[in-house]
């Protein structure tokens, strides 16, 4: 059974080689798709026949970049794409556990994706069972079905960045397609800045991210419900109190306030305006 991978490159920084090399030996090709504006980066990269460069020279977000990496996969005849993030890395011999449940599962062409378990910094525990079937799960560590991604259109490029990966769950879900999570396989994943604030008996997760994230964080999300709502309309609820508390934790213990709070709002207002795309604010 033979596997592609996907990893997107926005300046990179020095772990970028060690975390590739986690996974590189374990898959068939690696196409890298490189979103940094103002530089090449192939030199950082291990130097293998199984990678296929593939610069933007401009940041496209990453829902194309992952659109143009499965689209190649497609065109070279593969049926599952590991999606990866530049910050993230494997234990050897994991992606093989992964394509090996695969080769013994007789109904893969339900499965949408496959993930494992992700090592995150937010205190969640890991379930007991050794399969669940999450609503959604992060992009990076995935498996993805590429014949499910061609039935539900791949990943919506006007997105751009955030809210990626649960619209697309949602999208298999609604489709009927199985999302399996092997919690025995890990993930290590750099998921940026996040503090975990302890104040009268409450923990306050604070994740940090900066104005511009915070735009895409609240617009997508409010497209995401609006599509959604009758599928999962839980679900939606608890996004939309999540961003509800994001915003009472910028207020309450974050940097750069005003800007944080104003992209929110921006986020909001552009939704209400059906706009859609990169980042409009300059």
């Amino acid at each position: 059974m033979k596997v592609a991978g996907i990893v997107t490159l926005y300046y990179p920084d020095g772990d970028v080689l060690e975390n590739i090399e986690s996974y590189l030996s374990e898959i068939d090709q690696l196409y890298v798709i490189d979103n940094t504006p103002d530089k090449e980066n192939k030199e950082v990269l291990p130097n293998d026949k199984r990678i296929v460069y593939l610069p933007n020279h401009e940041n496209v977000g990453v829902a194309k970049a992952l659109n143009i990496g499965a689209k190649e996969a497609i065109k070279a005849g593969y049926s599952w794409l590991l999606t990866m993030d530049q910050d993230s890395r494997f234990k050897k011999g994991s992606v093989t556990k992964m394509i090996n449940y695969l080769k013994k599962n007789k109904n893969r062409k339900d499965i949408g994706l496959i993930t494992p378990w992700h090592v995150i910094n937010t205190g969640v525990k890991k379930p007991k069972e050794k399969i669940d079937h999450p609503l959604e799960v992060m992009t990076s560590g995935n498996m993805i079905n590429l014949e499910a991604y061609q039935k539900i259109n791949g990943f919506k490029d006007w997105y751009f960045i955030d809210a990626i990966d649960i619209e697309y769950c949602m999208n298999l879900n609604r489709h009927g397609y199985k999302i399996d999570r092997l919690n025995e396989v890990e993930l290590k994943h750099d998921l940026g800045d996040i503090e975990v604030k302890h104040v009268l008996n409450r923990n306050f997760v604070c994740s940090n991210h900066n104005a511009f994230r915070r735009y895409f964080m609240v617009r997508n999300t409010f497209y995401l419900c609006q599509e959604y709502e009758k599928d999962f309309p839980e679900y939606c609820h608890f996004l939309k109190r999540g961003l509800r508390g994001q915003l009472q934790n910028i207020v309450l213990f974050e940097k750069n306030k005003i800007k944080k709070i104003r992209n929110m709002y921006r986020g909001y207002r552009d939704f209400k305006r059906n706009r859609k795309g990169e980042y409009p604010y300059h």
